[in-house]
Parts: C-alpha cells; structure tokens; sequence
C-alpha cells in the first residue's frame, strides 16, 4: 500500500487518505497540510490538518 501521507503526491484516493481532524477534509491533495504531535503514555500520538489555518482553529478551541 502506498503511504496516504507520502510528499511525492502518489495516487492515493480521498477515502484512502487520512482527513483533517478539524475540518474532515481529505488531506490527499493538501499540499499544506501540518501534523502535530507528541507522546502520551509511551505512545506516539499524532494529528493532521489541511493548512495551519484548521491547526491554529484546533489550537484557539483549546485555549
């Protein structure tokens, strides 16, 4: 399977791909899309976004 977040734009279908966690927008041709990340619990966690536009909607709801 190729990798949905590859930077190389392969083939990868919207229903392949992850979705941004703010808006639900498929990030296969989000060429601007941002992940967050950090560890909990021993675990790697991770968040994706369109753009940081929808990054920084997440960061300004949590405030």
């Amino acid at each position: 399977m190729k990798d949905p977040t590859s930077d190389l734009g392969e083939d990868i279908s919207p229903d392949e791909a992850p979705a941004c966690e703010w808006c639900g927008d498929s990030l296969a041709n989000a060429p601007n899309r941002r992940t967050r990340t950090w560890v909990e619990d021993g675990e790697v966690q991770r968040l994706q976004f369109c753009d940081d536009a929808c990054l920084r909607s997440l960061r300004d709801s949590q405030e």
